[in-house]
């Protein structure tokens, strides 16, 4: 009995979706309802898919001249006298690709008359080729035109611009260093431009120089030393594990650091605009909810006689709301299953559909001489897909309750008192 009474209840709330003449209007109301989630949840998953290829871009962009993490002294100078064997342990930790080491320098480039802040790193070229050599695009030159005692340098494209030098120019690096007294001298060397590279990162290109090790050596007066060492993990994820186990390895010494810190800044905003952007295409879905709401309490005043007599045969309070919960989640589910079928097949080929938009309305999205990045990209992740579908169907499931609830207290002897 109870599962003909399950098939009674499937079957009036199917036959309620379906609209009579004097019905059309509540039947526009569910297809505007059902359109209204599908387009949200799309929605959804094409912009959360946009905003995770954006992150994976930029996460891509700033480790090609970053690396996975750093190494360093715990003095307060940081420097690594025994940095060859300590790049021999680091190498041989697990998950651990490659590991370089580089001098890092902080002070001014000047050609001319023009002065301009730039971020100097020394690097052994055999050994930074392992760990961000094959991620590094190139515009002229290559890292091995640095050459040790020869005072080349390696500019990024933006400063280099700026600078207004090309390949064979001279520039002029002023760098700080320490006197041995607690004062800073300055010191100033010529160094010739073989290179320039492009990361795709603003604060790379604009401020970032490469020279050889040793030549940054002795700038620095360090004579063997090294700022820090860098290591490249087998999985960029899982860098703080990486960074964690190797500060343990080697001890209280040594300091360790990775990506995830050196620019949590840039992720943290990334993190705050998913969560802003997936808050806003949200109330998509709540307007269509409500508008479940709006049609199920039409149908609910149309259908009071059709109710009372069902009350009269037997029906009890509990079957009259799962009739309408039936009606209301049909609409739901049937617009997330639209919605979701949609919005993955858009996500996925979000890079071949965007180019043909800008073919027919003439225009470009992200033009090159403003962005680093000229096509969308798109990561489409199941979890997302799956959180966004969940909270989809119960938001539009708890639509349907006060609808539903309403129904189930109509009363039988009332409503057909002037039948």
């Amino acid at each position: 009995m109870r599962s003909m009474g399950n098939a009674v209840e499937f079957f009036v709330g199917l036959r309620y979706l379906r609209a009579k003449r004097r019905t059309k209007f509540v039947s526009f109301i569910t297809l505007i309802s059902l359109l209204g989630i599908a387009l949200g949840v799309a929605a959804l998953i094409v912009i959360l898919s946009v905003m995770n290829g954006f992150e994976a871009e930029l996460r891509d962009r700033l480790l090609s001249m970053t690396a996975h993490g750093y190494v360093t002294g715990a003095d307060a100078d940081g420097k690594l006298t025994d940095w060859r064997n300590t790049r021999r342990q680091i190498s041989q930790q697990q998950n651990v690709v490659a590991a370089a080491p580089i001098i890092e320098m902080e002070g001014m480039i000047r050609t001319g008359r023009s002065l301009t802040a730039v971020l100097v790193n020394g690097v052994l070229p055999e050994f930074e080729k392992d760990v961000s050599g094959n991620t590094i695009n190139f515009v002229e030159g290559s890292l091995d035109d640095l050459r040790p005692g020869n005072k080349h340098i390696v500019l990024g494209r933006i400063l280099a611009l700026n600078l207004g030098v090309a390949i064979g120019d001279g520039v002029v690096l002023l760098i700080p260093r320490s006197d041995g007294t607690g004062g800073v001298e300055p010191v100033l060397e010529r160094f010739e431009l073989r290179g320039v590279f492009e990361a795709g990162v603003q604060d790379h290109d604009a401020t970032l120089a490469l020279v050889h090790a040793q030549d940054a050596a002795q700038l620095m007066g360090l004579d063997d030393a090294m700022s820090a060492i860098r290591f490249l993990g087998s999985d960029v994820m899982s860098a703080p594990a990486i960074a964690k186990s190797i500060g343990e390895s080697l001890g209280s010494g040594f300091r360790t650091s990775d990506w995830t810190v050196e620019n949590s800044s840039y992720f943290r905003a990334i993190k705050i605009e998913k969560m802003m952007m997936a808050l806003i295409l949200s109330l998509i879905i709540g307007v269509a909810a409500f508008n479940i709401v709006a049609s199920l309490v039409m149908v609910v005043t149309d259908k009071t006689t059709d109710i009372a007599i069902l009350r009269t045969l037997g029906m009890g309070p509990g079957d009259v709301v799962r009739v309408f919960f039936i009606q209301g989640a049909i609409i739901g589910w049937l617009g997330v299953l639209i919605g979701v079928i949609s919005g993955v097949f858009l996500a996925i080929n979000v890079p071949t559909i965007a180019p043909v938009l800008e073919r027919l309305f003439g225009f470009q999205i992200m033009p090159g001489d403003v962005y680093y990045v000229t096509k969308i990209p798109s990561v489409l992740e199941a979890f997302d897909v799956a959180v966004i579908a969940v909270a989809a169907l119960l938001l539009t499931s708890m639509a349907t309750l006060y609808p539903a609830r309403r129904a189930a207290k109509v009363n039988p002897a009332l409503a057909l008192r002037y039948e």
